[in-house]
């Protein structure tokens, strides 16, 4: 048994005083309610330290046979210092070739120990975005899918920003917008897309990456791109973060933009743009591309026979479902309640479809967008842009 809970260090003290007034071992033990191999151990400090010496000690080990030596330390110190933005595996392979005959550790070691030594900053959390549920719509002709992207950034040589957009069919790789812009901003990307609309027809959805314009960090990932495409019929598709290999054809064509307009880039925007038209007709109309049977895009092309309507509609829902419209806050008001969602969604209307008590699923337009708790008055989770079977 062990000491009394009242007050250790007092019945150690008895104990101990009692040990000199002639009762055995095994007798003061027993009155103690203590093994004799404990009795024997508290004894023995009291005849080296006195009463202080009965306080409890540190259970920690005496020696650690795992702890990284100090030289491996200070050579992952040093290291880091003279390279800042080296992570522990690439400081390790770096110090390992110079220091052949010394064992350093696994690189969450490595890692704990710059941590330790104030070396890594902690980074900020960034909030995901989710993408629209895989497999992606099957490309069986032209106009089924169309990809979109920004090829990255460059300066002309007066020392203008240029970020060129490009838009493409992705059954026949014709390239169908490739237009320099300022910057990413919503405004000139729905200008660019308006246009080509207007020109090709509408596609059955448009494939793009998970940054701006054509995604939002709110509700389900939806810009104000986006929900426009919605409205007009076009389901977005958004791939994986971090896996440019899923839109790999718009990637290539990228490869070959920069290639042969951005080396050198033109003096102004105006002839930059110039550069950039003769690529598209070239492209489009001259070089032959081995995929499609060396034969050009343009020759497998045709427009969409659906039209960019005069008058765009709002979202429609069935009469079962409970239709809520979004305020300019980007709020609705559930059962005197403000349930905030997005405000890339304001002046637009959600459904609500009841799937179990308290359990409501949330729709724009053909796509749910989040599951809602009636009691909690909360967006439980966000989806991943599923479309309901009866809009297919």
């Amino acid at each position: 048994m062990p000491w009394k809970e009242t007050n250790v260090l007092e019945e150690r003290a008895k104990f101990v005083i009692s040990a000199g007034e002639g009762w055995t071992m095994a007798e003061l033990c027993r009155g103690f309610g203590i093994s004799r191999k404990t009795g024997y151990k508290y004894l023995r400090r009291y005849e080296e330290g006195g009463f202080g010496a009965l306080h409890d000690r540190s259970r920690a080990p005496h020696t650690r046979p795992n702890t990284t030596p100090q030289k491996v330390v200070e050579l992952l110190v040093t290291a880091r210092e003279a390279h800042p933005n080296w992570g522990p595996r690439k400081l390790i392979p770096f110090l390992k070739k110079r220091h052949p005959k010394v064992s350093f550790p696994a690189g969450s070691t490595a890692g704990d120990i710059l941590k330790r030594h104030g070396l890594v900053k902690p980074r900020k959390r960034q909030r995901t975005l989710t993408p629209k549920t895989q497999p992606f719509i099957d490309v069986m002709q032209p106009n089924d899918v169309w990809t979109a992207d920004y090829k990255g950034w460059f300066r002309t040589r007066n020392g203008k920003r240029c970020e060129p957009l490009t838009v493409m069919d992705c059954c026949t790789r014709r390239l169908l917008t490739c237009k320099g812009c300022p910057s990413t901003e919503h405004e000139y990307a729905h200008t660019h897309f308006k246009s080509a609309f207007k020109k090709y027809g509408l596609p059955l959805a448009i494939r793009t990456d998970n940054g701006g314009p054509f995604s939002f960090r709110g509700i389900a990932g939806l810009s104000y791109l986006s929900v426009w495409w919605l409205k007009l019929g076009i389901i977005p598709e958004r791939i994986d973060p971090g896996r440019p290999d899923q839109n790999s054809r718009h990637e290539r064509m990228h490869l070959t933009l920069k290639q042969e307009t951005t080396f050198p880039p033109q003096e102004t925007m105006e002839e930059q743009q110039k550069s950039f038209d003769h690529f598209k007709n070239e492209y489009n109309n001259q070089r032959p591309h081995e995929a499609l049977g060396n034969k050009t895009p343009s020759s497998l092309y045709h427009s969409s026979p659906r039209r960019y309507p005069r008058r765009i509609k709002g979202f429609g829902y069935d009469g079962h479902l409970e239709v809520k419209t979004v305020n300019v806050k980007g709020n609705i008001i559930w059962k005197g309640t403000h349930l905030h969602l997005s405000y890339t969604l304001r002046d637009e209307s959600v459904g609500f479809e009841q799937v179990a008590e308290n359990r409501w699923k949330l729709f724009l337009g053909p796509m749910e967008i989040g599951l809602f708790d009636d009691r909690t008055k909360r967006i439980l989770k966000y989806t991943k842009g599923i479309l309901r079977k009866n809009s297919e």
